[in-house]
């Protein structure tokens, strides 16, 4: 039985990756300062896990955090493209001051390995499709920068200190438990509550923008398969957490509407400043470092997180 740290617990990754771990029998301990995430996300678990509620700003709290822990699970984030935009500042200090605490009291206290949510916002808006991970990235808002910077930092920590990281470069992860009342939520979480109430969803842009949408559980696999795969193939590296494959926001929208019971059409406006227009990855990397396979396709995925919302 391990211990793992779960940075971020509270968050919708996070509080789905403390299931997951807890479901396998292994011990949990979560930091969040539940800024973005939400206590309820914990709710029937929380008095089987080691909580404790710190910011990753706070580095004496990351030290007693680290202490004794084999694997830390960095999924702390402020994850927003528009606020980042908004506030570049506060972003950089939770994206990269927050991750270097981690990556410093991990170190001391001689974690195994760190894997750390990474974002495929890093590729940026080059034409070139599928993503892979030997291309030269191009991020676009002050979040993509400040993702891309955090797994620098992971990587130099492995080459000067010999700490054992991997980024994952997450791709759209939905999922139950995303929070669609925040106006920087992932498109699904919104799309998905209001068709089931009712209301008219909104498209930024013409709604051909694509996405390799990539349901949680296929997160949660890669992240946990990060923490055991041999050194030799994954330490210092980074992977791409997809399905390789895209759907467009037009097409995901008329396949919600027959899951929702959702009649009317959406409400188009103009593009959002610092989004990406077309998403793709290659996931050939991933399956080969990590043993990585998607365990759920999109349609999967949907229904499930349809079903979820409903019975909420």
């Amino acid at each position: 039985m391990a211990l793992y740290l779960i940075t971020g617990i509270a968050g919708f990754i996070g509080s789905s990756l403390a299931r997951e771990l807890l479901a396998r029998g292994e011990q949990v301990r979560g930091v969040d300062n539940l800024s973005t995430g939400h206590r309820e996300n914990l709710k029937e678990i929380l008095d089987r896990i080691d909580f404790r509620e710190a910011d990753i700003l706070d580095l004496d709290a990351m030290h007693k955090a680290c202490a004794g822990v084999d694997f830390v699970l960095h999924q702390a984030a402020i994850p927003s493209v528009p606020k980042s935009v908004l506030d570049p500042l506060g972003s950089n200090r939770a994206n990269v001051d927050g991750t270097v605490n981690v990556l410093v009291a991990a170190r001391d206290a001689k974690v195994k390995r760190v894997v750390y949510a990474a974002s495929s916002s890093a590729y940026g808006d080059t034409p070139t499709l599928p993503k892979h991970e030997a291309m030269k990235p191009d991020p676009i808002s002050p979040y993509a920068v400040a993702k891309l910077a955090s797994e620098h930092y992971m990587v130099s920590f492995y080459r000067c200190y010999q700490l054992e990281t991997v980024c994952l470069r997450y791709f759209n992860i939905f999922g139950p438990r995303q929070d669609p009342s925040s106006p920087y939520s992932g498109v699904l979480a919104k799309f998905i509550t209001m068709m089931l109430r009712g209301e008219q969803p909104a498209i930024y842009g013409d709604g051909e923008q694509s996405r390799d949408f990539t349901y949680i559980d296929n997160a949660v696999a890669a992240n946990l398969l990060a923490c055991k795969a041999p050194a030799d193939k994954v330490a210092g590296q980074v992977f791409n957490t997809a399905t390789g494959r895209r759907v467009t926001l037009n097409q995901t929208f008329k396949l919600l509407q027959p899951l929702t019971s959702y009649h009317g059409q959406p409400k188009y406006g103009p593009e959002r400043g610092g989004d990406i227009k077309h998403s793709l990855a290659d996931i050939s990397k991933a399956e080969a470092g990590l043993g990585y396979k998607p365990k759920v396709d999109f349609e999967e995925g949907l229904q499930r997180t349809v079903e979820w919302y409903r019975a909420k």
